[in-house]
């Protein structure tokens, strides 16, 4: 299956989806660097903030991060080693065979993906690794997860985009044509106040089209629904559940 062509949903919002977005487990990385022949040179595919370019930075010499939006890159992590380009993931001007690591986070849903292996498989190192993850729907307390959820599915759902399906299916639908690593499960964690959880639905790609296409905000209705059992200021514990593809190449 093909999915449309370079398609850029977080332009417009990319200081938004910067601040608010969640942050990847330690846990993730450490099983994909257990797995690396060598760290001389990454590429962290589609970085958005730049999340996982930094991360990645701290144990690589080199790190190459694309993305096609420019936006995006502005409101990215600055470190020397990381090399940023505007770029779809599909075709780069990269030298063959170079990177012992191609990251792809949270992203791969947007891609031509038949386009997007064919690049990996000619710009990575023989023994590599590609490692493609996601996150699915975050888990709060379960009164809060269903006004979350009706929001989700009932009052933005129309503006989702179809790829984001695949996300919810944890890319178990998509075939791989690589030699797959069996991976445990991983969960993002975090303490969050409404404010910040405010900011993430916001951050959402199908909140920012609901806004722009009915020229009204969601949020007010969903946050006076919270607010009736998460108080302001309150923190609480949030869970993301992590899926990891991670192939040799």
């Amino acid at each position: 299956m093909k999915t449309a062509h370079h398609k850029d949903l977080f332009s417009a919002h990319a200081n938004i989806y910067a601040a608010f977005r969640p942050t990847y487990p330690k846990e993730l990385y450490d099983f994909i660097f257990s797995r690396l022949n060598a760290r001389h040179k990454a590429w962290d595919c589609a970085t958005g903030n730049g999340q996982v370019a930094g991360y990645l930075a701290d144990s690589f010499q080199e790190v190459y991060a694309t993305d096609i939006s420019q936006q995006q890159l502005d409101n990215a992590i600055k470190k020397d080693n990381i090399f940023y380009s505007v770029s779809p993931g599909e075709k780069t001007s990269f030298a063959d065979h170079q990177f012992d690591l191609i990251t792809v986070a949270q992203a791969l849903h947007w891609f031509d993906r038949d386009t997007f292996y064919e690049e990996a498989r000619r710009v990575s190192k023989d023994g590599s690794l590609l490692a493609i993850w996601g996150y699915a729907f975050l888990n709060i307390q379960p009164d809060i997860d269903k006004i979350i959820m009706n929001y989700y599915s009932n009052v933005v759902g129309p503006y989702w985009d179809e790829a984001r399906r695949l996300v919810e299916e944890e890319y178990r639908t998509l075939s791989f044509p690589f030699k797959e690593i069996e991976s445990p499960k991983f969960d993002i964690t975090a303490t969050w106040t409404l404010n910040h959880l405010a900011g993430y639905l916001e951050s959402w790609s199908a909140t920012q089209r609901y806004m722009k296409g009915t020229g009204n905000n969601p949020l007010p209705e969903v946050l006076t629904q919270l607010e009736r059992v998460w108080k302001r200021g309150e923190d609480k514990p949030v869970r993301f559940p992590v899926f990891l593809k991670l192939f040799r190449m």
